[in-house]
């Protein structure tokens, strides 16, 4: 699986949202085994303390649970998931609305944008 090191963000910074990405989206589901430092840096092709990094910023979330024999683990508390989920979507949501006042479109022209075709939001 490929990660994409993109914006003038820390790299670790942008590993870790990558990651709690992959993880509310069941790409690495509740109580699943969390591959290794080495794997996913060697698959980010990033030095090893930088994802180590990335992966103790994913514990602090309460995303990874490490078991010192077993490795580390997802979470399966649900309420920490949907919060992760909840605040991802609220970053990308204001990430469209930024795009698009930059385009000249107020939050009400954004919202009519997302209506179907033909449906009007100011009824």
């Amino acid at each position: 699986m490929q990660f994409e090191i993109r914006d003038p963000r820390p790299i670790w910074q942008q590993l870790a949202q990558q990651l709690r990405e992959r993880i509310v989206t069941g790409v690495y589901p509740p109580g699943s085994h969390f591959p290794t430092v080495r794997e996913l840096a060697t698959q980010a092709g990033v030095n090893p303390n930088t994802m180590q990094r990335a992966m103790a910023q994913l514990e602090l979330d309460g995303l990874l649970i490490t078991n010192r024999t077993a490795g580390r683990t997802v979470t399966e508390q649900r309420d920490v998931l949907d919060s992760m989920r909840r605040q991802l979507a609220r970053e990308r949501t204001e990430e469209y609305l930024k795009y698009l006042e930059a385009l000249g479109f107020d939050r009400r022209a954004a919202a009519d944008l997302l209506a179907p075709e033909g449906e009007d939001n100011h009824e």
